[in-house]
């Protein structure tokens, strides 16, 4: 795969971000799971994510394998491990299957670690190259919130299908897309009190801005609370919310997250489409089950976000979510959790204009969240 060195043609739409690295986007999303195989199986027949490279035995590495799925510009790499210790049985022994690593694309690797860590990031490793027949890539990385991390991948010298250590790879088994384009944000739960903490880290040592900030008066239902603080890189590629619990009557979803998880971690992944029931309609009938909203969800709907593109209808029986804020509309929809442990799930959404993050859907979203967790007997 080859991409483009497009960094100096990035507008900067975040004015008070430092933006010194500066990322050019999400280059993968790494997580580390207990069958790779099998995950690779489920999203590519039910998220239509295409196999495109493959490490393992074949390849020389003798102890983990890693499947690399694409969909649009999204990546995903599924990693297991294929001895009986190690860092990656420990991940998920702790964790359970889940996101490790947040890699970010970037033009310079080293200089992307030396102006992080002079600012106080962790190293996880320090700059180094790796080369194949295909080229060269640089590869560097620090520690984030839990046992999370960004990687900074430099790959403008690189032409292969994925890194240098990975193979082309396809199965004769076909699964068309479901037409999800690229990730238009990713949200980490944190511990109580550790969400300025980490809004810190990504303002002072990767030099993003705040975009929003949500309360618990804005997130929040007759039982559940939590807060949230929107983080963006300079040009708006990057987003990650940062959420952490607050005082409720009853356990929040975050509390369920870190109950689960073992600590602070990545809770979804939203993924962005050009048609939401187009891609909701297939991945439902392809077996991802999405959380229920109520009919009466749509009752008032058009009142309060005013007039929007699509039907009505197929949206209710979707159960598709719609905001707008002063730039448009959105639309978006949540799935249950992908795993056994009720930590990762993902987003679709679809943005008419709106940057905004679905404020006024937040009541709606969590009350659905609540009755999933009354089901599994968290919700106290």
């Amino acid at each position: 795969m080859t991409t483009d060195n497009t960094s100096l043609k990035l507008e900067k739409v975040m004015q008070d971000a430092e933006d010194f690295l500066p990322i050019l986007g999400t280059d993968f999303v790494e997580l580390y799971v207990g069958n790779a195989k099998q995950a690779a199986y489920y999203y590519q027949h039910a998220w239509g994510f295409q196999p495109v490279a493959y490490s393992g035995l074949e390849t020389g590495r003798k102890d983990s394998v890693s499947y690399v799925l694409q969909q649009g510009k999204i990546r995903i790499v599924l990693t297991s491990p294929l001895q009986p210790d190690g860092d990656i049985n420990a991940h998920i022994n702790k964790h359970g299957d889940g996101v490790k690593m947040v890699a970010l694309w970037v033009d310079d690797a080293k200089k992307s670690y030396e102006e992080t860590t002079k600012r106080g990031a962790k190293s996880y490793v320090a700059p180094y190259e790796m080369e194949d027949e295909h080229g060269k890539a640089v590869i560097s990385g620090i520690h984030t919130y839990g046992e999370t991390i960004h990687l900074f991948v430099e790959r403008k010298d690189y032409e292969g299908p994925f890194l240098p250590g990975y193979k082309a790879y396809a199965t004769k088994a076909e699964a068309k897309d479901t037409g999800l384009n690229y990730i238009d944000h990713m949200v980490g739960n944190v511990g109580w009190n550790e969400m300025n903490k980490w809004v810190d880290f990504y303002a002072k040592v990767m030099g993003f801005a705040q975009m929003v900030s949500f309360d618990d008066k804005d997130i929040s239902t007759d039982y559940t609370a939590l807060m949230s603080k929107v983080m963006s890189n300079g040009n708006g590629r990057i987003k990650f919310p940062i959420n952490e619990p607050a005082e409720g009557k009853k356990k929040s979803q975050i509390e369920e997250y870190i109950d689960f998880y073992h600590g602070a971690g990545v809770q979804h992944i939203a993924l962005a489409t050009d048609n939401i029931i187009e891609t909701v309609t297939q991945l439902r009938d392809r077996g991802v089950e999405f959380l229920y909203v109520p009919d009466t969800y749509y009752d008032t709907l058009l009142e309060r976000v005013g007039e929007i593109d699509e039907d009505l209808e197929p949206l209710k029986e979707l159960g598709v979510l719609v905001d707008r804020d002063d730039e448009g509309y959105l639309l978006q929809i949540f799935t249950k959790p992908v795993l056994d442990r009720p930590t990762m799930f993902f987003e679709i959404i679809q943005r008419k204009g709106a940057q905004s993050f679905g404020k006024g859907n937040f009541k709606a979203l969590f009350e659905a969240i609540e009755r999933e967790q009354d089901l599994r007997g968290t919700l106290q």
